[in-house]
Parts: C-alpha cells; structure tokens; sequence
C-alpha cells in the first residue's frame, strides 16, 4: 500500500517546537476559523477564570495574612500562626493549579503543532478534533457527542484515518466519555458485514468490550487456534464468505499484528479499534498501525478484490451486498440486562421501604 512503514518520517514528533513556533501555530489555527480551536478557547476560558478566581482569594488572603502577622506579632498567639499557616499553604495550592493548566494548554498546542508538521511530511492532514465522522462501524453508531479526536487522513492514495474517538451516553449522574482508538482503512469493495472480536481486551467474565453484541448464532470458528485469539461474527449464510476472506494467511497475519485490538469489516471498510486511545504523538504507536495497514489491510485488499455477492437481486452484481449481508444481528447484552434489573430490584425495595417505613415504627 502507499503507506509503508519505513518510508515515514517521524522526526516532526520527536523535534520539540519553539515557544515563537508554537505561537504562531495557535494565531494560525485561531484565524482560520477552524472549529477545533473552540475547543482550545474553552479551556482557556477555564483557565483565565481560575487565574481570575485565584487572584481575588489571593488578595483576600493576603490580607487577611499582613493582619494576621502584625496581630500574631504583638499578642503571640498561637492561632494567628495558624491561620497564617492554612493561607499560605492555600496560595501555594491555587498558585499551583494556575501553573499547572496553563502549562498542559501549552503542552497541547505544542502537540499539535509536532503532529501536524508530521501530517505535512508524510502525506497527511491533521485534526486536533472532527466532530461526527460518517463512518460505518460499530463504535461510530454510539450514543452522541461524538468527535474524531488527534487524528491523521491521508491527502491522496489509499484512504487512511487513524486517532482518537470519543462519544457520551447517559444523562445526568450518569453521563459517561468512551473513549477508543481507531484505524479507519477504505477498501475496493464492499463486504458483508464482519466483526472480529479480539479476547485479549474482553471483560470481566470474557465479556466483550465492544459497545453492542451481537447474535452468538452468527459465530463462525476458523482452523487452527484462530479462535483462541478472536470470536469471528459474521452473517448467517455468508460463511462461505467469511472463509474467502480469512484465509490462513490473512489469520496468521491478524494474530501476529493485530491480536490486541477488534477489527469490523462493513460496507468498504475495514475498522481496527483500541478499547484504549492511542496515545498523541507516539512514533512506536503509528509505526504499529503503519505496520497492519501493509500486513494485514494489504492482505485484505488482495484478498476481496474480485469479490461478489451471488445472493444479490441481480447475481453477481458488481460491488452490492445483499440486505441480509449488510450489518450483523444485534442482541441486547445479558449484561446490561441483570444490571438493569438490578437497578429496577433496588428502587423497588426503596420505594416499598419508604412506604412501609412508617407502620414498623
């Protein structure tokens, strides 16, 4: 494929930037109207209110020392000592938390700006954030909120995505941030629906770690010990399919590369997904995703490039999948199922408690 591991160049990543350099960078990106520096203004926003905040305790406090010293000077007493002692440990601490988010929003700008002269030299485009990416998998159909985070798409060739994402569900109390890393490859053709479940990042139990489950009907076991590295889902009917695809080869290259992670196929995708980000900037972590997109996304591409779908309204149609082949059958998880109940049980006993509470008085 285009992008081959050894012909990337990592030093943007590993050359720190200058104060001037990273400056000019943030005016830049600001004046460009970019929708990601929103982002950037929030936090700073945040943190011109702590300095703000800080300052005007500071002031109090500071006060409130100058009397306590010349009061704990002349009468000598102990708690005057005492009160000076808490306020200055007080400022030390607001001084600190100032230093601290104003220099992470430092540190970020400076990320940024490494990892957007890496996307210039190697033939990317870089995105700090992209709210909404239209992707098909799985992980991208999760609750709402959902944003492209740090993440690199190539300009021209084979198209490449690779990053960060992030979606929230719930509400309230339980609100909750998913957060993943993800490796976005377009193939030639488009496949029935499959999802190889890594076990090395399953739950609890073996439970899966993806954000929906799917049919157990729909698991097919593949020769050797395959299946002791991924469970295969693919749709009923297409096991012949399924076969075509993953050949030995394309397995043996799927355990040595990519064992870790769960990789989708939908539609003309192929997903690979970290049940943790990637992190920012990491030469080891990008020349690992460089290093399955020639394995095993090559693999895939050779592999699926005459496919055909004979179940089609028209036979043999070319690059059409037939409805029953498009996406896997969901099922609610059993999991989710013995929580919800749980939840039901424990407000039940709450509201009967509440209720009767009165009469065993």
């Amino acid at each position: 494929m285009a992008t081959a591991a050894r012909l990337v160049d990592y030093s943007a990543l590993l050359t720190p930037a200058s104060p001037a350099d990273v400056a000019a960078y943030r005016t830049a990106a600001k004046a460009s109207g970019a929708k990601w520096t929103g982002a950037s203004m929030s936090t700073l926003t945040g943190v011109i209110t702590l300095v703000v905040i800080g300052s005007l305790i500071g002031i109090t406090v500071v006060g409130g020392i100058t009397y306590s010293i010349a009061n704990a000077a002349s009468s000598g007493n102990a708690n005057g000592v005492v009160a000076i002692t808490i306020a200055v440990i007080a400022i030390a601490a607001i001084a600190l938390a100032i230093n601290r988010g104003l220099a992470a929003l430092n540190r970020r700008w400076e990320r940024w700006l490494r990892m957007d002269r890496f996307a210039q030299a190697n033939g990317f485009t870089f995105s700090p954030a992209d709210s909404s990416p239209s992707y098909p998998g799985v992980i991208f159909q999760q609750g709402d909120s959902r944003n492209a985070i740090e993440h690199f798409r190539t300009v021209a060739g084979r198209f490449l995505d690779f990053g960060n994402y992030q979606y929230m569900t719930g509400s309230g109390k339980s609100r909750a941030v998913h957060n993943w890393g993800f490796l976005a490859i377009q193939l030639d053709r488009k496949l029935p629906n499959m999802v190889l479940d890594s076990r090395a990042n399953n739950r609890l139990f073996g439970s899966s770690n993806l954000p929906a489950s799917f049919d157990k009907s729909q698991i097919l076991s593949l020769e050797g010990n395959f299946d002791s590295y991924f469970t295969l889902y693919c749709p009923k009917e297409y096991e012949r399919d399924a076969l075509y695809v993953f050949t030995p080869d394309l397995m043996a290259l799927l355990i040595d590369e990519a064992s870790p992670f769960d990789v989708e196929i939908v539609d003309d995708w192929m997903f690979v997904y970290s049940a943790t980000p990637f992190p920012p900037a990491n030469p080891a972590v990008y020349q690992r995703l460089f290093r399955i997109v020639e394995t095993v996304g090559a693999k895939t591409l050779r592999q699926t490039d005459r496919y055909q779908d004979d179940r089609t309204a028209q036979p043999f149609a070319a690059n059409v999948v037939a409805p029953q082949g498009i996406r896997l059958k969901q099922r609610v998880s059993v999991i989710a199922v013995i929580f919800g109940i749980l939840i039901v049980v424990f407000w039940g006993w709450r509201l009967v408690a509440g209720f009767i509470s009165p009469f065993m008085r």
